[in-house]
C-alpha cells in the first residue's frame, strides 16, 4: 500500500446526506454473522493474517504487516483502509459508516472511538451525514479517545488518552483534552 499524503490520496469529501441501500445493509448482515464465527473468535497473535484476509475479503484496504485486533468492532470493512506497519488496539470502535483512512506506521490504542458519521440536526428529518475521517501516516492516538466525524490527524500527530477532538490537528503535534487543543510540538529525539 503506498504511503499517504495530504495532497493526493486523503481525499476531502464534502458534507452529504445519505441513505443506504438494501445492498449495504445486505453485506453488513453478511459481516456481523462473518465477525462473530470468523473474526473475532481469533484472538490470539498467530490469526493476525487470518484476520487481515477476513478484512480484506470484505473490502477492507489494508498494507502489509499491520495488525488489527480481533475485538474491533468495525461497521463496514469495505469503508476502511489501513497502511502498512499500522495497528488498531483491542476494543476500538470503527464507526465507519463514512471512511476510516489511516496512513502507514500508525497506531490506534485502545477503547479508541472512531465515528466517521453524524446526522444533521437543523433539518426535521435529521438525515445522516458521512463525513471521512483521515488519520496520517505516524500518528498515535492513544488510550480512549474520541475522532469525530471529518477530522484529519496531521502526520506524526500524537492524539493524548481519552482526548476529544472535533477539529483538526496539524502535523507533529502533540494535543489533548476535551476538546482537544495543541500541548506543544512532537519532536523525534535521535
Amino acid at each position: 500500500m503506498s504511503t499517504y499524503t495530504k495532497d493526493k490520496d486523503f481525499v476531502d469529501l464534502t458534507t452529504y446526506s445519505f441513505s443506504f441501500s438494501f445492498s449495504n445493509k445486505a453485506g453488513r448482515l453478511v459481516w456481523n454473522f462473518c465477525y462473530w464465527i470468523f473474526f473475532r473468535p481469533f484472538s490470539l497473535s498467530l490469526f493476525k493474517k487470518w484476520r487481515i484476509f477476513v478484512l480484506r475479503t470484505f473490502g477492507a484496504k489494508i498494507g502489509t504487516n499491520s495488525d488489527v485486533h480481533s475485538n474491533v468492532k468495525i461497521w463496514a470493512p469495505w469503508n476502511l483502509e489501513l497502511g502498512s506497519y499500522s495497528s488498531i488496539g483491542p476494543k476500538v470502535d470503527c464507526y465507519n459508516q463514512g471512511k476510516i483512512r489511516i496512513g502507514n506506521h500508525s497506531i490506534i490504542s485502545q477503547k479508541t472511538y472512531l465515528c466517521a458519521s453524524s446526522h444533521d440536526f437543523t433539518l426535521p428529518n435529521f438525515p445522516l451525514i458521512l463525513k471521512p475521517i483521515n488519520i496520517m501516516n505516524q500518528v498515535w492516538i492513544a488510550a480512549d479517545a474520541f475522532i469525530a466525524p471529518g477530522v484529519t490527524i496531521g502526520e506524526g500527530a500524537v492524539i493524548a488518552a481519552r482526548a476529544g477532538v472535533f477539529k483538526d490537528i496539524e502535523d507533529w503535534t502533540v494535543a489533548g483534552g476535551n476538546p482537544a487543543k495543541r500541548i506543544k510540538e512532537r519532536i523525534i529525539k535521535r
